[in-house]
């Protein structure tokens, strides 16, 4: 069991929320447990996570696709799990199979997330890479946080009738921020929701609380929260931004607001965000399910 985090109690005020308790949040699945085991372990088990990847034959597919894939550069492909894993690492192996088994958990059929999984791993691929290049700052959070970050989305789309419509709203209004145009219309967001997954799924408190908060950049320079929360919430914008840029999509308005608020949070500088725009373009690439 994860400890009490001060998130908790907010996540359980929303859940008694009328709009809130009809909306059924799935499960952890096994294969997600089973992994966040063997990452817990004192010692990462090679084995046990070959295991998990071949106990799937969409899961091995990918672990071999994304190893044969340009990023690696392989002179003579790789053919079995094993290898692949070899190849990739082990935290990128994790990291491939934790975002595999959550899309997979989290299916939706809709026009609105025809791209969603692969902008999320993108996200959480650049929030990870930021977070290497920062000081006392946990790049695997990071992961965590970009991969979770809009996960409430799916869950609404599934659970509430008419969401789809409020999401495009949503992108439209210049009046109100997205999250208030969801709650006007269904009395709470994807932010709520995406926290309550990942307390739900034993993500670390810190990355639930960043998620609820991933709009509310005054959290930036409120000492309430702890340190690591708002470097999540500053780091998800940046990595949106680098996102939206591979995708040759518009700066968002966030951006156009906050990014300049975030970077300086961060001590990012222009060059550096630059620069990030073309190392992360060949990992970015190399997204595909």
């Amino acid at each position: 069991m994860t400890a009490p985090h001060p998130v908790d109690a907010d996540i359980r005020q929303a859940r008694i929320h009328p709009a809130v308790r009809a909306i059924v949040v799935p499960p952890c699945p096994e294969s997600l447990l089973r992994l966040q085991q063997i990452v817990a372990a004192p010692e990462l088990d090679a084995a046990a996570l070959e295991q998990l990847a071949s106990s799937d034959v969409a899961l091995a597919a990918a672990v071999i696709r994304l190893a044969n894939s340009p990023l690696y550069g392989l002179t003579q492909p790789v053919q079995t799990v094993g290898m692949a894993l070899t190849v990739l690492g082990l935290q990128p192996s994790v990291e491939l199979l934790s975002a595999f088994i959550t899309r997979n958990a989290l299916q939706v059929r809709s026009p609105l997330l025809e791209h969603f999984w692969e902008s999320s791993q993108r996200r959480a691929i650049a929030c990870e890479h930021i977070g290497h290049q920062l000081y006392s700052f946990d790049p695997g959070l990071g992961y965590s946080f970009g991969l979770f970050c809009h996960v409430g989305m799916p869950v609404l789309v599934k659970a509430v009738r008419g969401y789809a419509g409020t999401v495009t709203e949503a992108l439209a209004r210049k009046d109100r921020t997205f999250t208030q145009t969801e709650n006007a219309s269904h009395r709470t967001d994807h932010a709520v929701m995406g926290a309550i997954v990942a307390r739900t799924w034993h993500l670390p408190g810190d990355v639930a609380q960043a998620i609820w908060l991933h709009h509310d950049f005054a959290c930036l320079g409120d000492e309430r929260f702890a340190p690591a929360v708002r470097h999540l919430v500053a780091v998800g914008l940046l990595a949106e931004f680098l996102v939206n840029h591979h995708d040759n999509l518009p700066p968002t308005r966030e951006w156009q607001e906050h990014g300049h608020a975030c970077m300086d949070h961060l001590d990012v500088t222009q060059d550096e965000l630059d620069h990030w725009i073309d190392a992360l373009h060949p990992a970015f690439e190399a997204v595909r399910f």
